[in-house]
């Protein structure tokens, strides 16, 4: 690329000169390409320690005039070709401009003005792009692309210097950190080193610091371990490699591909030497902190930070109405005064940026429609989100009453009230005392609430946690729920959403829907607000909402038992809200088809088992028991093994203070019952012990009525275990274990994330191989790895991009033989590492055939199973399996039109004209039909037996036989011909089956012709016998010539009037043997045949028409001319070299082999996008 003049005072320092002129010279950097000897080797070295070569392009074109010492560096290029055309360019347009001037000066005046001028202009022409990034760093990012072969859509988000520790042996280079890969290199000395990574492969990345590797970076594959050391900032870049290892355990989850953000905020300045990909990460990064330290929805996005002092009179606080600058003193700095709707002000002061600030906040305010958004205000208009079918104003209804054809509506009772509320009884006498504790725990919430605010804005200080530790009193428990866990901003900002969502999804008979239905009844039985069709009514509603809203949960089990526990204190719409906070933000990934959340915090319960109890942990491990209980602990909350009053203060716990509050108690029931533990002996008698001390942990405060536990059969003869108050042991979980922190929590989750991703995947491909295996005759360790091919080739499209989205190509619903699929370029790469039938460039249109004849939904993709059934046919089939496969694939669906335009021509005319046998066939299942309609009468009816006879054999998957195999034509058979002749151009016994295939195809071509006089079945005029040439395609009558193979095929396919190639010099063999995957058998040499053989529409190559031109037309494939496939077999098994060709076994681990030391990345792009079928044109 052309570049501003710059002064070079040292033109030949570390760089050779390739060409030059009066005022231009041609450089190429030392160490760049071949030869360069210890110095080039030297230069090399310095270049990659120092990072010179990301600076300094290899080419580059100075600008010298006379006897100037003074050199200008005017162009610089990363290939020969780019470099070329500028030197090209200036060859042309400048040489003879400059030798009109006398004055060097000038020369060199005008020579900058130029190259400055074209820059100018290029600038003018391009695009503006806002997130343009740095020239060095685009620098870099070709260096990258051409050091690992990386398309264009690998982005690369930073790189940095480090030490690879290859064996005892460290290596200094540069570590490149892409979007989907990890990538290194180094060249020390000659000696390079190239390292490439999927994020998709990690299963475990550290950062540690011991004796061998001093402040190292850990990065863990299923196979092996790199050690990276010597990083100037390891922390930005652990944390930048953790953030991309997330992003690809999110990519295999999901199947979704990276995308920026594009509606995060950009920076205000461009760094130096960052990427607009790394800005991103990084604000993607605050933002996801800064939502989840004020637990605000998916889509709020934080727009900029700055620090500064809030004086706090715990003033109560809604909504901002007027920002204003106050005056600055000296108590006072910069301050800046906020004012609510109700009058109430606030001082924020020593900000930096007053003025910027308070222009932002105003712009924010002009965007807030002015609409009210208090903690129980509900829209009583019609949002745009209702569907138009709901009235503005439902009619007032009775107790429990629906309109018609109306699913929701907000007259209902669970609308309006808790489900505790609608059935609130009459509290017993005895529990007097009770309430009186109950009443001023709201007294202490209501002067809490005076003091420190009430709503989204209340002030959460040391004093807010100790109340919500001795308990939410149940009037204010939904309340305060919806504000701690921010799902009050969600349903604020969605008015007439859950409504929508209802009459929606109800009536829809999905998965999910079938899966709530079973559960409705099973979710909390035992209390008497979910026996009756209201509650569970109010509990299908919010079920079936969820799972229409978010169908990639849709709904899994443990949902229905802690939305259940949300009715009793919220109204549905509010209940709703927090299911959705739960699931998408509180516990993230824990109700999806596999828990894949709660199995990560399983594994961090059992990390900080063995950091907190460590000799607890050991025996633990013995008996296998904290996988056992922790998963039904956390998928629900406690709520399933504890006594509800008792849970749901640790449910209330948790919306205050996260998943820390479940860890703590978890450890702290362990502590508890530590002894006991230690002297178990099995796994039963563990789960028994903690199940009857779960059982015992009651409420002594709750002035609910008591309700029967299903745990309570734990307690075993007359001495039942000591009762455990549960403020007891949520003191002792905050004394003990109090020092948790999320954000060391969310480090370990990182960990484990890692960890049970895949070990997912790894189950997932064992469920594929037992699967497939009883199917296919490879071993378990050949499917497993073709399996990880395959899966490869998946991955790499949902970050390359394909001719399909990845959510076409994954859908979690499928089992896992169904979930993977490829498309076709994918295939066509896979064949040709893997087939055993190699044609050369044959090989993309028979393996495009192939893809065809195994997408039998039309879809165009295939999944595993139906890929290892196109290579099982070829390594484990016998030779008719082999032939039938070969025979099928040059058929329709197979066979496209373009390859062979008769194939519908001879469709047609099999099905118009039945062949002999099929006529018998007919008139015996006419007969057989007459028959039947005679019998009816006769027939005693069939028993429930015989139709579920009848209904399995039409289950069974029909095998197909030889016989159900249609016809081939002649343009078919012409074709099948041309990929024998390419499969056996590679093989050694490559002569012997070159006969073999001239004597089957003469033979088969007899055959057809004879044929035709049954099938036209006298009507038409019989073709003239064949001529005699054929007799010459006897295999007593072969010539032992070098190439009587090649031109006994061509005899024989003359024979059915089409074009052979025309011969070929001796020494050109290879040459004629690529040729012929495009034009075998095009053409006929003028002297191959007899002047009495050639037909009219056969053209001669050297002939020449009347006007001097070669003429050349397309043969007219004969229309009655076909064979069936127990003739082609009966010809194949006549020759020997052919049989045991088809009959020897071919080894696929040497493939895999192979296709696995093939490095990671693909090399182009373009391989997706165009290796799909290559037009074959037969004349």
């Amino acid at each position: 690329m052309w570049i501003t003049p710059e002064e070079v005072l040292l033109a030949n320092a570390l760089w050779v000169s390739e060409r030059a002129n009066p005022y231009f010279i041609l450089q190429r950097r030392k160490g760049h390409g071949r030869g360069g000897g210890i110095t080039g080797l030297l230069v090399g070295t310095l270049d990659v320690v120092l990072d010179s070569s990301a600076r300094v392009a290899p080419y580059r074109i100075l600008h010298q005039t006379g006897e100037s010492q003074i050199f200008w560096n005017i162009a610089c290029g990363s290939s020969r070709k780019e470099i070329t055309e500028h030197w090209e360019w200036l060859e042309t347009n400048l040489l003879q401009t400059l030798s009109i001037f006398d004055n060097d000066d000038d020369i060199t005046t005008f020579v900058k003005g130029k190259i400055q001028g074209i820059i100018a202009e290029e600038n003018k022409s391009g695009k503006p792009q806002e997130d343009e990034d740095p020239g060095k760093f685009r620098e870099a990012e070709l260096k990258m692309r051409k050091l690992f072969g990386m398309p264009e859509e690998e982005k690369l988000v930073n790189y940095y210097p480090c030490s690879y520790w290859k064996g005892r042996v460290p290596r200094q280079g540069w570590i490149y950190l892409s979007v989907n890969h990890l990538c290194f290199y180094s060249f020390l000395l000659g000696k390079e080193v190239s390292l490439v990574v999927q994020w998709t492969d990690v299963t475990q990345l550290d950062k540690n610091a011991t004796l061998v590797f001093p402040e190292s970076i850990r990065v863990s594959t299923r196979d092996t371990e790199h050690f990276f050391s010597m990083f100037l900032n390891i922390n930005e870049t652990f944390k930048l490699m953790e953030q991309l290892a997330n992003i690809a355990m999110r990519q295999l989850l999901d199947n979704e591909s990276f995308s920026a953000d594009r509606s995060l905020p950009k920076p205000c300045k461009t760094l130096k030497n960052v990427s607009a990909l790394k800005r991103d990460l990084d604000a993607r990064a605050k933002n996801e902190r800064y939502r989840a330290l004020f637990r605000l929805t998916q889509d709020e996005r934080l727009d900029g930070h700055t620090d500064c002092t809030l004086w706090t009179p715990f003033a109560k606080m809604h909504v901002v109405t007027i920002v204003e600058k106050a005056d600055s003193s000296s108590v006072l700095p910069s301050p800046l005064s906020i004012s609510t709707k109700n009058k109430m002000t606030f001082l924020f002061a020593n900000l930096k940026d007053r003025d910027f600030l308070v222009q932002r906040i105003s712009d924010f305010l002009q965007r807030t429609p002015d609409k009210p958004c208090g903690l129980n205000t509900q829209s009583e208009n019609p949002s745009p989100s209702t569907p138009p079918s709901l009235p503005p104003s439902p009619p007032v209804l009775g107790f429990g009453e629906m309109p018609q054809n109306q699913h929701y509506s907000p007259s209902l009772p669970t609308a309006k009230k808790g489900l505790l509320q609608i059935y609130q009884q009459d509290v017993p006498e005895e529990l007097g005392p009770k309430v009186t504790r109950e009443k001023m725990k709201e007294e202490s919430w209501n002067i809490h609430f005076f003091e420190f605010g009430r709503g989204v804005c209340m002030y959460r200080t040391s004093k807010t946690r100790e109340l919500v530790l001795n308990g939410i009193p149940e009037s204010l428990r939904g309340e305060l729920w919806l504000l701690f866990s921010g799902a009050q901003n969600e349903m604020s900002t969605h008015p007439g959403y859950y409504a929508s969502l209802v009459e929606q999804a109800m009536g829809k008979c999905t998965l999910a829907t079938e899966e709530i239905e079973r559960d409705l009844h099973r979710s909390m039985p035992e209390h008497h607000a979910f026996q009756n069709e209201m509650g569970i009514a109010a509990l299908r509603r919010v079920l079936t909402a969820y799972a229409y809203r978010n169908p990639s949960i849709g709904y899994c089990q443990a949902m229905n038992i802690v939305t259940s526990v949300l009715l009793l204190y919220c109204t549905e719409e509010e209940a709703f809200w927090l299911l959705v906070a739960l699931c998408e933000r509180m516990l993230p990934d824990y109700y999806n088809t596999r828990v894949v959340g709660a199995l990560v915090d399983q594994g961090v319960f059992e990390e900080l088992t063995r950091e907190c109890l460590p000799l607890l942990y050991e025996h633990m491990q013995d008996l296998g028991v904290i996988s056992t209980i922790s998963l039904s602990w956390f998928l629900t909350l406690f709520l399933s093994v504890m006594p509800f009053d008792s849970a749901v203060l640790l449910v209330d716990c948790f919306f205050y203070e996260g998943i820390k509050v479940i860890f703590q108690v978890a450890l702290a029931v362990l502590h508890a019952n530590m002894d006991q533990l230690l002297s178990c002996s099995d796994e039963g008698e563990a789960m028994t012990i903690l199940g009857r001390y779960l059982d015992n942990v009651v409420n002594k405060q709750t002035v609910s009525p008591p309700i029967p536990h299903l745990h309570a059969l734990l307690t075993s003869g007359n001495n039942p275990p000591p009762e455990i108050d549960v403020f007891e042991l949520i003191k002792a979980s905050y004394e003990k274990f109090g020092s948790l922190r999320a954000d060391v929590i969310e480090q370990m989750r990182f960990k484990q994330r890692l960890k049970v991703i895949q070990s997912l995947e790894d189950t997932a491909k064992r469920s594929v191989v037992r699967a497939i295996m009883t199917e296919s005759a490879f071993t378990i360790e050949e499917l497993e790895e073709l399996y990880v091919l395959f899966k490869a080739k998946h991955i790499m499209s949902c970050y390359w991009g394909a001719s399909s989205t990845a959510a076409e190509r994954h859908d979690p619903s499928l089992p896992y033989l169904e979930q993977y699929r490829i498309d076709c370029g994918q295939f066509i790469q896979l064949f040709s590492a893997l087939a055993p039938w190699s044609c050369g460039l044959h090989t993309n249109t028979l393996s495009s055939r192939l893809f065809r004849l195994l997408d039998q939904n039309k879809d165009s993709l295939i999944n595993f199973k139906e890929f290892v059934t196109g290579l099982s046919g070829m390594y484990h089939g016998d030779m008719t399996e082999k032939l039938k496969l070969l025979y099928k694939l040059h058929l329709p669906p197979a066979l496209c039109p373009e390859e062979a335009e008769s194939a519908l021509e001879a469709t047609q005319f099999f099905t118009d004209d039945d062949t002999p046998q099929g006529e018998e066939l007919k008139e015996a299942g006419d007969a057989s039909a007459a028959g039947d309609t005679d019998e009816k009468k006769e027939e005693k009816p069939k028993d429930y037996k015989y139709y579920l006879r009848m209904w399995a054999k039409e289950k069974e998957p029909k095998k197909e036989s030889i016989k159900d195999l249609p016809r081939m034509n002649q343009e078919q058979f012409i074709e099948m011909c041309k990929t024998l002749y390419n499969m056996f151009s590679e093989d050694p016994m490559e002569q012997e089956l070159y006969h073999g295939i001239a004597t089957v195809a003469s033979l088969l071509l007899r055959i057809g012709e004879v044929g035709k006089k049954f099938t036209n079945n006298g009507g038409k005029k019989t073709e003239p016998q064949l001529p005699s040439a054929v007799d010459a395609l006897q295999p007593e009558k072969e010539d032992s010539s070098g190439g009587s193979g090649q031109s006994l095929v061509s005899k024989a396919l003359a024979e059915a009037q089409l074009e052979t190639p025309p011969p070929t010099a001796a020494g050109s063999d290879e040459e004629a043997k690529d040729d012929t995957s495009v034009s075998s058998y095009s053409v006929v040499s003028a002297g191959s045949l007899q002047c009495e053989d050639i037909a009219d529409d056969t053209v001669l190559i050297g002939c020449v028409g009347g006007d001097g031109v070669d003429r050349r037309r397309g043969s007219a494939p004969d229309a009655d001319w076909s064979i069936t496939f127990e003739q082609v077999l009966a010809s194949f098994l006549t020759e020997t070299s052919l049989v045991d060709y088809f009959e020897k076994k071919h080894d696929i681990q040497s493939k895999i082999t192979a296709c696995k030391s093939l490095r990671a990345v693909e090399r182009q792009t373009i391989m997706y996008r165009s290796a799909f079928v290559r037009p074959v044109t037969c004349n």
